[in-house]
Parts: C-alpha cells; structure tokens; sequence
C-alpha cells in the first residue's frame, strides 16, 4: 500500500505560512538510514516519521543531515495528520514515544495543544565571537540541554538580524535562540532561531524552542499564559503556558500535499 506522506504548514491558520513538516506514517519498520535519506530529499527543516504498533505510537524528527532530540512544529504536523487521515479520534488525545519522552497531543477547538518539557536556560559566559557573529549586543546570555539563547534590547534588533550562519555553525549546540520583549500586542515576546550546524540555517517556527521562551520570559513578565511570534520570513505565532515542569504549547496546522511513497 505505501507510506502515507503529507507535507504541513504547522503553527499558522494560513497555506505557505508558518513552519513546514514533512510526516510520513510508515507502513512497515524501515531503518534509520531510509530515514535521513528520504529526510534529505524532503529537504524540510524537519521530516517527522510516526511509526504505529497497536495503540503505542512512536515519533521520531530528522533534518536534512541528522536526527534531533525535540521538535514541536513536525509534533503538532504528525497529530494534525493522524486526525485529519483519521488514523486516531479527535475527542482522544495522541501520545507520541519519543527521545524527550511521552509528549502528548490534545484538540482543543480549533488549536492543537502540546504538552512538552520545559528546557529552562541558565545563565553562562558567551562564547568567543557570537555577539560578532550575530551583530548584536547581548542583554541577557544563557544555555540550556539544546541550545543558547540571547536576549537582545529591542525588536527591531530581532527583526533585522543578518547574523554569520558559517560562524553559528561552529558552535557546540543545536542552535541559538534570539529574542526580545514585544513592542506591540497581542505578543508577549519575539524571537528567531538559527540552526545551521544540524541543516537548519534559519527555522521558520520552533516549538521546542517556546519550551526554554516560555519559562524565560514567564520569570521576566510574572505571566503564565504568553503569547509568542518567530519573526521569521514565512513567521508564525506559538501560545504557550507554564505547567510546573511542563510547557503547553498550542497552534494550528495547513495540509499543503499529501500521497503515498513508492519507494
């Protein structure tokens, strides 16, 4: 029959908004290797891959050149599919086995809601040359498990990073997170995220970066409930709130294609 693989716009109400996933519910175990290859030629910042066994689902996500630990746009793409091609009910919540562990996926009107980690950052010494590299001046540096995260003074420096993507490469981490207070409602806090070093040059939307936005700016503004938007070029809005260890991460979701592979 073939593996179902559908191609979604993930956090956006809107077609060619947001960020894109490519999911492929597989019909059969396939090996690790077929599946950073058919990454690599979906060419996506990420190809989530659902694997179903009875009522267990597993999840894994690839780049374009490796497997990654957390992601919150393919997540909310793979539950989005499996309601919309009617593999699971929309009046059940989805749980997905995962490398960041159980992660669950909820209905919630028109909004898909994921319960993720909170990836909280400490404070740490940059490292030689980022404030170069990104041609800002950092007001706030810090670090958690995945990657750094800069907070930068105002928007507009946010807004109009142009930042050295060889440089950002050469760091220990998957990627860096920069990001300010809102200038306007109904944000809370803008950001933009960088990953060139696993493929990613510059990711329209991340979710798992929301887990570590959302108890930073949480602390700073004394709010549990927030609302985020990654300044991207395609853009996307990310609603987040606090759950003790947990972060809430809530969005839409667009099919823009969807087939069968044949291979």
């Amino acid at each position: 029959m073939g593996s179902l693989i559908s191609c979604v716009d993930a956090f956006t109400d809107r077609p060619f908004k947001g960020n894109q996933a490519a999911v492929c519910v597989l019909d059969k175990p396939r090996s690790q290797t077929w599946m950073q290859n058919l990454a690599a030629e979906m060419n996506l910042a990420e190809t989530a891959f659902v694997i179903t066994r009875g009522k267990r689902i597993q999840l894994r996500w690839f780049t374009p050149t490796v497997e990654m630990p957390l992601c919150g746009h393919a997540t909310l793409a793979s539950a989005h599919v499996l309601w919309s091609e009617r593999r699971r009910s929309t009046r059940e919540s989805i749980r997905f086995e995962t490398l960041s562990g159980t992660l669950t996926a909820t209905r919630r009107g028109k909004l898909i809601e994921l319960d993720f980690p909170a990836e909280r950052a400490e404070p740490v010494e940059p490292p030689a040359g980022l404030a170069r590299a990104l041609g800002v001046a950092p007001v706030w540096f810090g670090r958690n498990r995945l990657d750094y995260i800069v907070e930068v003074a105002t928007e507009s420096e946010v807004r109009e990073l142009q930042p050295d993507l060889t440089a950002l490469a050469a760091l220990d981490t998957r990627g860096v997170i920069v990001t300010a207070r809102s200038s306007a409602k109904p944000y809370d806090f803008i950001s933009r995220f960088f990953a060139p070093g696993v493929g990613i040059p510059e990711d329209p939307v991340t979710g798992s970066a929301h887990c570590c936005l959302a108890p930073y700016w949480g602390t700073k503004l004394k709010k549990e409930v927030m609302l985020g938007y990654q300044a991207s070029p395609r853009g996307g809005k990310v609603r987040v709130e606090l759950a003790g260890s947990r972060v809430l991460l809530s969005g839409s979701a667009v099919t823009i294609y969807r087939g069968t592979l044949t291979v």
